[in-house]
């Protein structure tokens, strides 16, 4: 068994889809791989998810040391920005990789 968090994982790649997988994880990491963004931005570039949906992932993601939450006090509105932290970033070849598979996935499509 593997720990990480708090939870236990049987092997590596559980515990690694535990952390990126789902719908919307690998979308929102995606969009933050070479930017910071603020919510509203995240939003835009997924338009079909919700907002409770964007919310709780952007929690997980913060909980799990992936994403970090910057927030500005300094001046009404308030601005919340969000980008990966150095551990998040180390998921980049990653990310990438599944890009590139679903490319592939697509090109050869056996619909």
């Amino acid at each position: 068994m593997h720990k990480f968090n708090g939870k236990e994982y049987p092997c590596c790649s559980t515990l690694a889809m535990g952390i990126i997988g789902g719908k919307w994880k690998t979308a929102i990491l995606y969009n933050l791989m070479s930017t910071t963004l603020r919510y509203n931005e995240l939003r835009k570039k997924m338009p079909t998810i919700t907002e409770r949906t964007l919310s709780l992932q952007l929690k997980t993601l913060e909980k799990d040391g992936i994403i970090k939450r910057k927030v500005y006090t300094s001046k009404p509105p308030l601005k919340v920005e969000y980008s990966l932290t150095e551990f998040g970033k180390t998921l980049g070849p990653l990310l990438e990789a599944i890009v590139d598979w679903a490319k592939y996935a697509i090109e050869h499509d056996a619909d």
